[in-house]
């Protein structure tokens, strides 16, 4: 059952109003999001580039740099080592346009899914070492590898390590003793010892600031690879991080790159999928491109989203967006029959009745572990781990609630795994197939998550009327873009709703458009993207079955529900109309 709570934040809405130059409305709403004082309100609003730090903030930022122009000077090859996700993908990416642009003699390796894991390793090493590189970067990885980097510094390799992960720890007499790589420099916000002021950047964001430093240090003009945005857009939405400080200005400024883009290969993938570049949004990052470049590290190779990228021609591109969408495609079929699989594991067996879900899936393509975790967390608002086959091991990947920090919890099972990783909502993970329900049971045993952490929580930001609802209102609403993790749409709700029509819509006919009217006597046209069939038995439930089956002949006029809702501009034919879509609902 969710439980809605209305949010009730003080402040002076009017004074904001008339200083910002916004509605009292959307004063409720920016203070509602945790933006307190005329600077951070000023920010959030109308926040640019030229708002972003210094890179040089972050701890061995110079030593970077010192040691990348030296090599760049000598001639050096550099290897860029990423990772085969969203975020991976376009940190290479970044890197590689940026010390190219430098005149470096410089190539990339991404590891496989399947046969390298996560990360640099050994084998990635060697490889690098084999091909006559002088100096590794990583990115969007390295901060865990400390063994794999003292081995790379044994061959006499220069190391530089930038990422955003998590530092590694151990427990020493209660104190946390964090353990850094030992590289030739280490780039991570998130360093105990880092006085970056914002610590959630990904790990494209960390290689682009390393670049502009660069640029910076060499007599380049650092506006030079501002057009790298775009890919710092796409990786901060697609690996899911929080839209507030820098991000919200990278998100920002990349959307708006994006839609007159030079890329070839971002041009194509919209075209293939059919993005308006004019509209595009945060959701078509992180639900339609997104998906598609990272489906090419699941069940390929990610060097193809990074081809993409990098495309020379239009029909180089064409062909690789193609390819893209195919195989996200394909993941997409795969998803389901594995999802279907988890859910039977979680309503048929004791692993379901556990806080913690930890279900075990063999023969999962290790790749989708994360998808049907999210997938699982979702439905039944629990952490939940999905492990799955991976030769001689058990490879996995979580994905938790906000009152579960996943990182830390698995700090605690340290003991039962090979390797693990990740931050508070998302981990990854291996462990021997021995120590798998030893696991279910060891996570769960420290488990302190209480009854009301698992019930799912709408947060509603204020009760308004439809009458409020205006094509002027909605245009205000964009200036709380992008939306996304952190930054949430807004919730609007009202109570004693009338439903006075309503027919079902979609190729599937599984979602319903009706005709409401809030109490004050206001109709506006809504439209459920939802369950259908869940919300007529939800009518059948407090009205009776009668009810339900007339509901499309005018038996819907007997219903009342409280419904929360976004409003949005509905353009059919050429004719603008002012719509909400519904988000939940209470029958009453």
């Amino acid at each position: 059952m969710e439980r809605w709570v209305l949010l009730r934040k003080g402040a002076d809405f009017k004074s904001i109003s008339r200083k910002f130059h916004i509605s009292p409305y959307l004063a409720v709403l920016v203070r509602n999001r945790g933006i307190i004082g005329n600077q951070a309100i000023q920010d959030y609003l109308y926040g640019t580039i030229a708002d972003l730090y210094d890179g040089m903030l972050m701890k061995d930022m110079d030593k970077a740099v010192e040691i990348l122009l030296e090599k760049i000077r000598e001639g050096a090859r550099i290897r860029i080592i990423g990772d085969y996700d969203i975020d991976g993908v376009n940190a290479t990416y970044i890197l590689m346009e940026g010390l190219r642009g430098l005149g470096a003699v410089v190539d990339i390796d991404i590891p496989d899914r399947m046969t390298d894991g996560y990360g640099i390793n050994q084998n990635l090493i060697d490889r690098a070492k084999e091909a006559g590189a002088d100096t590794i970067i990583t990115c969007d990885n390295g901060i865990a590898a400390a063994e794999e980097i003292a081995y790379g510094k044994s061959l006499g390799m220069t190391i530089v390590v930038t990422d955003h992960h998590e530092i590694p720890y151990r427990e020493e007499n209660g104190e946390r003793k964090y353990v850094l790589p030992p590289a030739d420099a280490v780039v991570d916000p998130k360093r105990a010892d880092c006085l970056y002021p914002f610590k959630g950047l990904c790990g494209a964001a960390v290689a682009y600031k390393l670049m502009e430093a660069l640029y910076e240090a060499s007599g380049k003009d650092s506006a030079d690879i501002d057009y790298l945005m775009e890919e710092v857009a796409i990786a901060t939405v697609g690996d899911v991080m929080d839209l507030t400080g820098e991000n919200r200005i990278f998100v920002r400024q990349g959307l708006e790159m994006l839609q007159s883009t030079s890329n070839l290969g971002l041009k194509a993938l919209m075209e293939c999928t059919k993005i308006d570049p004019a509209r595009i949004s945060s959701y078509h990052i992180g639900f339609v491109m997104g998906p598609c470049m990272n489906a090419s590290g699941r069940l390929d190779t990610a060097k193809r989203a990074l081809e993409l990228l990098d495309a020379g021609t239009k029909a180089e591109a064409d062909i690789l967006a193609g390819d893209l969408k195919a195989l996200n495609d394909s993941r997409k079929d795969m998803t389901e029959d594995a999802v279907k699989q988890a859910m039977e594991l979680v309503e048929q067996t004791a692993a379901g009745r556990d806080k913690v879900l930890v279900l075990y899936l063999p023969k999962c393509h290790e790749s989708l572990a994360g998808i049907v975790a999210g997938r699982i967390r979702e439905y039944y608002y629990k952490p939940v781990f999905v492990l799955t086959d991976s030769g001689e091991e058990v490879k996995g990947s979580g994905r938790s609630i906000e009152a579960y920090h996943m990182y830390e919890e698995l700090n605690k099972c340290s003991a039962l795994l090979t390797r693990f990783g990740g931050h508070k909502l998302a981990a990854g993970l291996s462990l021997p197939r021995k120590n798998v329900e030893r696991f279910r049971q060891g996570i769960n045993a420290v488990c302190t998550l209480k009854e009301e952490d698992m019930q799912e929580k709408v947060s509603i930001d204020m009760e308004l009327p439809f009458a409020q609802v205006t094509e002027e209102f909605i245009k205000e609403l964009e200036l709380l873009e992008p939306f996304g993790k952190g930054n949430p749409k807004p919730v609007f709700a009202q109570r004693q709703v009338e439903v006075l029509a309503a027919r079902l819509i979609g190729k599937k006919r599984n979602m319903l458009r009706m005709q409401v009217r809030d109490s004050y006597g206001t109709s506006m046209e809504a439209v459920y993207f939802g369950d259908a069939s869940a919300y007529l038995d939800e009518v059948e439930r407090h009205y009776g079955a009668e009810v339900k089956k007339n509901f499309f002949a005018g038996a819907c006029q007997r219903i009342r529900m409280s419904v929360t809702y976004y409003p949005g501009i509905n353009e059919y034919m050429g004719e603008k109309r002012v719509q909400i879509t519904l988000t939940h609902y209470q029958i009453t």
